[in-house]
Order: C-alpha cells, then sequence, then structure tokens
C-alpha cells in the first residue's frame, strides 16, 4: 500500500492522538501517571502510525477487493486485491473521484457512482454488478458490496466497497450451495471424519444408515457404530490421510450394532481427503466419506450367482447321474454335485419297514466324496424329535442350528447328540418322497464356518432330494426285479 492510502487509514483511525493530546484520565476521572511519575518500566510506545500500518496489512491480506470513498466520493482506500483484479495501483487510485475515465467507462460512471454512494443512505450492505475497466482497456464484469461508513458523530463519511470477479462469486456460491446441499439430505450418504477418525458431520441419509441423530453420532468412535467391519473401514480411512483418494468406489460389508439388533450392509464408498486451503502447505483436515447403500443390490446379485452356479451344478449332476449303470452310484453323483458351494457334509438314511438305515454319506473327519455305507446298512439311532425324524413325520423340510451363545464344547454336545459330526452347527433334513410313498430323508451339515440355512436353502435342498427319491426308487425296482 501506498503512502497516501496509509495517510488515509491513519486519518480513519484517529493517528494525531497521542503526544500532542491531553493526558489520559484513569479511573475516577484522575490521570494516569506517566511512565516517569510512575517509577516503573514500560515498553516503548508504539510509532503513531503503527495502527495504520497494522490495518493497511490487514487490508492487503483480505482475498475480496476493497476499495473506499469519502463523502465527497474520492477514492481513500485501495487494497492489492483490487489492483490484481483491474491493474491499477493504490497510488494511481488513491485520491481519485470516482471511477470516471480510468476504472469505468464514462458513459457509465455516473449510473456506477450513484449506485455506490446511495449506500451512504441505506443501512446494511447493498449488492451490484458492474462492468469495469481494467488498465490494459479490458473489462470485468464484478459483484460489489457496499456498506456505509459512520464517522465519530454517528453520521455518515463515506462508503466501502468489497468487490470480485464475477465467475468466481459463482463459483464460491456454487461450491457452498453443494456442500450445503451434500450435508443435508442429499441421496448419498456424507460424513466428515477428522484426523482420529471420529464423525464430525453428518448427513440426513448417513444418520440413518448409521441407525443414530444426526447430532449424537458426532465425535463418537466409528467402534462403537459398526461392530463388524469397522478395521476395513478404518483402514481405507487412514489409506486416505496418507496417501490420497483411492481411483475408484470400494464396497465395504460391515455389522451395525442397532435397537433392532445387528444388522449387516453392503455400503459403496467413495473417499475425499480433506486440506486446509488457508495453509501454504497442504495441511489434512480428515476425509471426506460418501457411501450408499448397496446391500438390497448385492444379495440380489448374490442371489443370481448362488441360483446361476446351482442351476450348473443340478445340470451337470443329472448328466453324470445318467451314465451310471448302478442307481446308488448315480445317487452319490449327485450328492457330491450338490455339496459343491452348499454344505460340509451330507448324510443319506433311507427306510426299512419302520426304521431309518444309514445308506450313505461323506467323512465325518475331514471333506471328501459322498460314499455308499461298505459292509452293510446300519440302522441310525436318533432320539425322539429329530430334525430327521420331524422331517419324515412332517413330510417336509426341517431347519435347525445350535445356539448362537453356545461355547465350543456346548456346541460339540448339541452334535453328538444328533449323531452328528463334531463340527456342525446347522443342519437341514429333507424328505425323499416318489410315487406318493417316503423313501428316506437327507440332511445337509454346515460347520460354524458358514452361515444357517435359509428358505432359499431349502428349495434347493428339496430339488436335490427329489432326484436323490427318484433314484433310490429305481434301485428299489432295479433290486426287486433281479
Amino acid at each position: 500500500m501506498g503512502a497516501s492510502r496509509s495517510s488515509g487509514l491513519a486519518d480513519a483511525l484517529g493517528g494525531d492522538e497521542g503526544a500532542g493530546g491531553p493526558p489520559r484520565e484513569g479511573a475516577g476521572g484522575v490521570p494516569e501517571e506517566s511512565p516517569e511519575s510512575a517509577g516503573e518500566p514500560m515498553c516503548a510506545e508504539p510509532a503513531p502510525d503503527s495502527g495504520a500500518e497494522l490495518l493497511a496489512a490487514l487490508l492487503d491480506g483480505m482475498d475480496a477487493a476493497l476499495c473506499a470513498f469519502d463523502a465527497g466520493g474520492v477514492v481513500t482506500h485501495w487494497n492489492r486485491e483490487a489492483e490484481r483484479i483491474l491493474g491499477w495501483s493504490a497510488q494511481e487510485a488513491v485520491g481519485r473521484t470516482g471511477f470516471a475515465g480510468w476504472a469505468v467507462r464514462r458513459a457509465d460512471a455516473h449510473e456506477v457512482q450513484g449506485r455506490l454512494m446511495a449506500a451512504m443512505d441505506a443501512p446494511g450492505r447493498q449488492v451490484h454488478e458492474f462492468a469495469l475497466l481494467r488498465k490494459d482497456g479490458s473489462r470485468v464484469l464484478v459483484r460489489t458490496q457496499s456498506a456505509r461508513v459512520l464517522g465519530a458523530d454517528g453520521k455518515p463519511a463515506g462508503v466501502y466497497c468489497a468487490f470480485g470477479e464475477v465467475h468466481a462469486q459463482i463459483d464460491l456460491e456454487r461450491a457452498i450451495a453443494l456442500s450445503e446441499a451434500l450435508l443435508e439430505d442429499a441421496s448419498w450418504g456424507v460424513v466428515l471424519v477428522d484426523v482420529d477418525l471420529r464423525p464430525t458431520v453428518v448427513n440426513a441419509y448417513a444418520s440413518r444408515a448409521l441407525g443414530g441423530g444426526r447430532t449424537t453420532l458426532l465425535g463418537r468412535p466409528l467402534g462403537e457404530l459398526v461392530v463388524q467391519g469397522v478395521e476395513e473401514l478404518e483402514a481405507a480411512l487412514q489409506h486416505v490421510l496418507a496417501e490420497g483418494a483411492p481411483g475408484a468406489p470400494a464396497e465395504l460389508w460391515v455389522t451395525l450394532r442397532t435397537a433392532e439388533g445387528e444388522r449387516r450392509r453392503c455400503w459403496r464408498s467413495g473417499f475425499l481427503r480433506l486440506a486446509s486451503p488457508l495453509a501454504e502447505e497442504p495441511v489434512p483436515l480428515g476425509v471426506g466419506w460418501l457411501f450408499r447403500d448397496v446391500t438390497a443390490v448385492k444379495l440380489a446379485q448374490q442371489e443370481a450367482d448362488r441360483l446361476r452356479f446351482r442351476t450348473g451344478q443340478l445340470h451337470r449332476a443329472a448328466r453324470t447321474a445318467s451314465e451310471c449303470a448302478d442307481p446308488m452310484e448315480a445317487v452319490t453323483s449327485l450328492l457330491d454335485f450338490a455339496l459343491a458351494g452348499f454344505a460340509d457334509h451330507v448324510l443319506l438314511d433311507v427306510t426299512q419297514g419302520e426304521r431309518l438305515v444309514r445308506t450313505a454319506a461323506t467323512p465325518t473327519d475331514a471333506p471328501g466324496p459322498c460314499l455308499l455305507v461298505a459292509g452293510g446298512s446300519i440302522p441310525v439311532r436318533y432320539g425322539p424329535g429329530h430334525p430327521a425324524l420331524q422331517a419324515v413325520e412332517r413330510t417336509g423340510s426341517v431347519r435347525t442350528s445350535a445356539g448362537a451363545g453356545d461355547t465350543a464344547d456346548a456346541a460339540t454336545a448339541w452334535a453328538a447328540e444328533r449323531r452328528w459330526p463334531k463340527d456342525v452347527t446347522h443342519a437341514l433334513s429333507t424328505v425323499l418322497r416318489s410315487r406318493g410313498r417316503t423313501l428316506g430323508v437327507l440332511t445337509f451339515l454346515r460347520a460354524a464356518n458358514r452361515t444357517a440355512f435359509e428358505r432359499p436353502d431349502t428349495a434347493y435342498a428339496e430339488t436335490v432330494a427329489a432326484r436323490v427319491a427318484g433314484a433310490v426308487d429305481l434301485a428299489r425296482v432295479v433290486g426287486a426285479g433281479e
């Protein structure tokens, strides 16, 4: 800022009050003692124009262009941003009357000056858009905010005007509008996370997805909200803080703790590293986490993939079974194909009179193919209420699982009581029916590392059981004919 600008600032601050003025009064109207009379050391008094220099430095550091006029329309202040936009230096601008002939075309000068100086007669700020002239003769459209400056007597003493290029203002307004829209009720969840990985801002979508209020979620560790999957989520956030945003969205499976219980969800997530725009070097402020719940879509895809795989397995099983001369060999082939991706063990019990007899099974101690029982069929000793017996009685299917909170020993005892391998925690028994008769029961078993059987699993097991029942029935017919 030039000397003319500094002098104007000094006048505005009242820089002439100092050595030549009357002594200052203390409390009760008693003049304050000077440093000499007080006998105490004091710091040197600042230079009379230090306030003006400070104000000049503050004005020059502003991001917005600023100029000021006195009551007569003379330019009294002009900062560096105004010089950058229009090209006129403070020495060239301060002291001119209005913008006519240098910063505004003469044809527009009267209107522009009138609208700017009208702020002296109105409280608050007034916003206008003008076309100003740069020093090189080109024009630039600016948006101005002007307001009156009151003197010591409370009367209007001038006008200050802050302005910026319209496109820059519009970009800023768009950025603010976008951030407000995202942080209100966007169709994506938006969470701002600080460097300690704690939420600082949560929009409405995210609060619903996380199962809490927009304010109750703030500042809480993510581990309090996410039961499973929090390690993957925090690892992704830490990676963004250290390395920057990944190139593509990531799909994260998490289990949430809610008032209704635990819910498993899939979030398609994108991440942005947030850095301060005011620092000379990028200083991380945290991470912007944007996500959308795609659980329904992913489950539908998984179900479609599962159905496609199982249909393919049944097709291959049917082709293989058709080449088997022995119907019971066809049964074991069918069960081998059915087990893939579906269960860990399978048991085939057929009826002989009123008893169930073990006919084929997979190994109990390790994974392996389904084999016919060697050395003759063995009657099974199922206790009352056994799922296999229930399936026969109901002529349908029965699903069961060990208790969710059971210990390993309790789960082992649960399986042993039902005559199943010790690692079993989930079972599905379905009846074998052919030509209106019950021929036995087929039981699929899963270990603890798998999920429990669900309704779609029951439909698949019943399809397999129908094919197995046909082969078992054929084996009996062939055996009776021989």
